[in-house]
Order: C-alpha cells, then structure tokens, then sequence
C-alpha cells in the first residue's frame, strides 16, 4: 500500500524499548531509548510495516471522515454550522451556528470556545456525580490530551478532555461518571466496575465507542 515509510526518529532517557506511534496529524515517530543503535529505528518500522500501514489506512479515513464535516463541527451529539465573521475576535454560539474569526488564528479561538464550554457543561456534571458517590473533588480542570479522556488523583483532583464535547452527550456522561466513581475507587478493580454501573447502568456502550471513534473527537 505505501512503498516507503517515512518517520521521525526521538531519542528518550525514559523509553526501555523501541516503540513506533502513527498518528492522523503526526504520522509515523519513532523513539529510541537514548543508548540504542540508531538502525533500531528502521528494523523496527521494518518489523511493524503491516501495522504501521493498517493505521495509515485509518488515518486515511479519519482524515477523510473530519473533511466530510464540511462547515460544521461536532456538539454533544449535534452539529453547529461556522459562521465566519470578519473583524470577530471571540467565537459565539447563537443557536446552532458558531459564529467565528476570519483568517489566522479561526482553530485556535474554536478551540478557546470549546475549553470554556468543556467547563460549563461538564462542571455540573460533576458536582452532582461526586455527590452521587458521596465524596468532593479538589479541584476541576479542562485539559487537551491526544488521547486521555479523563482522570481522578489520588487528592480528588479531576481532569478532563475538552475533546469529548465533540463526542455524543452519552460519552460524556460516562466519561464524568468514571472518574467521579474514582473518588471512592482509585483503582479500576470488579468494586471500581460495580460502582460505574449502578450509576451509570449502560456504560458500556459509550465506552466502546470511545474505544473505536477517540480518533475522530478533533477539529
């Protein structure tokens, strides 16, 4: 399918072993532990060649997939039409149009308008989930990992991933319940699980379309 692979090679003082990552934006990186040969790299690509193409392939589609969106983009579910407006600064929701910068720096004031919405949707959320299980949080942040969704510390301090307002609100809602239900089990023990689904009965479902359409929760 692809006659030559191209990749980037990162040395790393942490990494115990070779490890190649395909990514739809990136593409092909591999990292080398800091004292590995520097032919590891491509014996390793060689190696990997039928899984390296298979998430090209996939990439592939992703790409496609994000392009078919056209002038709309992802909302709990719904679609909100981009309205661009010249001279706009800030993006603004009214109805189901996003109204929007002209030119340079459209991505990044979407994406500042999502941050803001993450903490507005998902704040209450929150609250009443971390109710639900008896415990408080110490903190709630927005943050923008590649492919974390969520996570609890062991000081009851919560994070999660503005990218899941791209998902449907079922996502979401798991997403929340999951880590909420970690104030009372850090672990992800039969407990931790037993706990998810008295709150949360059909967790499941979203957590497998998690699991298959992560990939395409982004702008």
């Amino acid at each position: 399918m692809y006659d030559q692979l191209e990749y980037s090679v990162r040395r790393s003082d942490r990494a115990r072993r070779v490890r190649v990552t395909v990514d739809p934006r990136d593409g092909i990186e591999v990292v080398l532990p800091r004292r590995a040969p520097a032919r590891a790299a491509a014996a390793a690509v060689a190696e990997l060649r039928p899984w390296i193409e298979r998430r090209l392939a996939e990439a592939d589609a992703l790409r496609e997939q994000i392009a078919a969106r056209g002038d709309n983009v992802p909302y709990l579910g719904a679609e909100l039409r981009l309205v661009v407006q010249p001279g706009r600064t800030r993006v603004h929701r009214r109805g189901d149009e996003l109204l929007v910068p002209a030119g340079a720096g459209r991505s990044e004031a979407i994406e500042r308008w999502y941050r803001r919405a993450a903490r507005a949707e998902i704040a209450p959320r929150a609250d009443r989930a971390a109710q639900a299980v008896g415990r408080t949080y110490t903190a709630l942040t927005i943050r923008g990992q590649r492919t974390r969704w969520g996570s609890c510390s062991s000081t009851g301090a919560l994070s999660f991933n503005w990218r899941l307002l791209l998902a449907p609100e079922e996502v979401l809602e798991y997403v929340i319940w999951h880590e909420a239900c970690h104030l009372a089990v850090l672990d992800h023990s039969p407990r931790f699980w037993a706990l998810v689904e008295r709150h949360f009965p059909h967790y499941r479902e979203p957590r497998l379309w998690l699991r298959r359409h992560g990939a395409t929760l982004v702008l």
